[in-house]
């Protein structure tokens, strides 16, 4: 495998002590509500995800779009709307393989399969129950991000509820009384940070005004991940792997726009740095926070939002600009994947990089010799590889794009450019077969050459080219197993 400074590198659950309810709650602002503990007889479901977005959306109201994220089923039973979770191991796909390398396969923490978890879509009012089986091997809980709700539902381990035990099962019920975008997510620290998150929205009773054509979805997340491994590091405090929805650029699906159209993002963040999200070619309005809809007299126009951690914002604005517009974070080491000092070497041939050292050795302190011989070369040790280790003087490109940069900068006579300090920087590595898919159709050859890290695409697309790439879409459906979501049928109201 290529390693380069980007390399591509349920059972039944038990029943029992686990079963967990709550008494009857009243809060400052709630009816009295009684949460009924489940029938003895009652079998942990394992969460299914829909197959299509009417299953999973409020009748009446526009889907939310969660590329790459499926939605969250659920079933009437006496008017209380019934989800099930589970939470479990989930391996996800960062980037599929591609010529620079395998597929970045990481071993995360989810639910039903997912990571980010399913997204939810409720009415404000709604009375729902969500029952949640622990396949994991050690307790957990969820907590309702942003909720006012009784404290018995908050979901944190040990204050409202004891922790769900592994094969155990908690149910949630409680009445929603806001409007908005907000998450779910487990209240173990740890397991934040191996993805255990996901979308909660909240339709209004009444449409929010000037009503958009198409809602988004995009939850933010950073990962650190040594180089040929599977597990993110979480207890690291330098990220290289960057995601939206579970996917880093260039294998993000991209928001498809009618030229013309409203449109809306949801921008969700959990993790450890906050994003300052930038979309290229349009102005948008800040409309909601992870506390809901900010009243119009406050709106606040931008190009750039600063997302913090645990904090959601919602930006809309009318597509008037046709393009193929960038979405990403605008701090410099999130458009990128896989950034490590000394893994350029590892690309070259002749340059080895064995793993199995100590700490020191991995750091590059010098017991005896020189600090140039030959058994004092890169090694992988226990540290990320950020800051600490040495750095050589060689070139981070992989061997198949050196050749194109020796042609590429033509502007520096009689010098050679690994003279030049700071060369190289930028890694162009094209992809587009990698990521093919429908929503990429029309985008110009090489389009994925600087599409790293927390990155997507706004298509602004003309009519005609629009309605092309959804009958793509359809057409690919048929090929998708009942579980992927069908593309957006177009609805007025939200």
């Amino acid at each position: 495998m290529n390693d380069g400074r980007r390399s591509f590198i349920c059972g039944a659950a038990v029943l029992g002590a686990g079963l967990l309810t709550s008494k009857a709650a009243r809060g400052a602002q709630h009816e009295h509500e009684q949460h009924p503990k489940p029938s003895p007889q009652e079998k942990p479901v394992r969460g299914a995800t829909s197959p299509d977005y009417s299953a999973a959306a409020p009748e009446g109201f526009l889907p939310v779009e969660t590329p790459d994220v499926p939605k969250l089923a659920w079933t009437m039973d006496n008017g209380v709307k019934v989800f099930h979770l589970v939470a479990e191991p989930v391996r996800r796909e960062f980037l599929p393989a591609s010529p620079y390398g395998d597929a970045k396969v990481v071993d995360c923490w989810g639910y039903n399969g997912a990571m980010p978890g399913p997204t939810i879509e409720v009415v404000e009012g709604d009375r729902v129950r969500i029952i949640l089986d622990n396949h994991l091997p050690e307790p957990t809980s969820i907590h309702w991000h942003g909720f006012e709700i009784p404290v018995e539902m908050d979901g944190m381990p040990g204050i409202s509820q004891e922790p769900i035990p592994p094969g155990g099962r908690f149910v949630y019920e409680f009445t929603l009384h806001q409007h908005g975008t907000f998450f779910y997510h487990s209240h173990m620290a740890m397991p934040q940070m191996l993805g255990m998150m996901g979308m909660f929205i909240m339709h209004p009773k009444e449409p929010h005004k000037p009503r958009v054509d198409c809602d988004f979805g995009l939850i933010l997340q950073e990962w650190a991940i040594l180089p040929n491994n599977s597990v993110p590091n979480t207890m690291a405090m330098e990220f290289n792997w960057l995601t939206i929805n579970g996917k880093a650029g260039p294998a993000a699906t991209p928001l498809l726009v009618r030229l013309g159209e409203r449109v809306r993002i949801r921008l969700v963040n959990l993790g450890m740095d906050h994003h300052p999200i930038h979309i290229h070619g349009n102005t948008f309005y800040v409309t909601g926070t992870e506390a809901g809809r900010i009243p119009e007299a406050a709106w606040t126009p931008g190009n750039t939002v600063l997302v913090g951690v645990a904090q959601a914002r919602d930006i809309e604005f009318d597509a008037r600009n046709p393009g193929d517009w960038m979405l990403h974070c605008h701090m410099p080491h999130h458009m990128m994947n896989q950034m490590a000092s000394l893994v350029g070497p590892m690309t070259h041939s002749g340059h080895d990089m064995p793993a199995g050292r100590g700490m020191e050795e991995g750091m590059g302190i010098v017991r005896r010799g020189n600090a140039l011989a030959g058994e004092l070369g890169a090694s992988l040790g226990r540290g990320m590889g950020l800051a600490a280790e040495r750095e050589r003087q060689t070139t981070n490109l992989p061997l198949q794009q050196q050749e194109h940069a020796e042609h590429a900068m033509p502007g520096i006579e009689g010098q050679q450019r690994e003279q030049v300090p700071g060369y190289p920087q930028e890694m162009f590595m094209v992809m587009d077969q990698a990521v093919a898919k429908p929503e990429n159709y029309g985008l110009r050859p090489g389009w994925t050459a600087d599409m790293m890290g927390m990155m997507t695409l706004v298509r602004v697309l003309p009519p005609e080219l629009y309605e092309k790439i959804m009958a793509l879409k359809v057409k690919a459906q048929k090929e998708l197993p009942a579980s992927q979501p069908k593309p957006r049928q177009h609805m007025h109201n939200s």
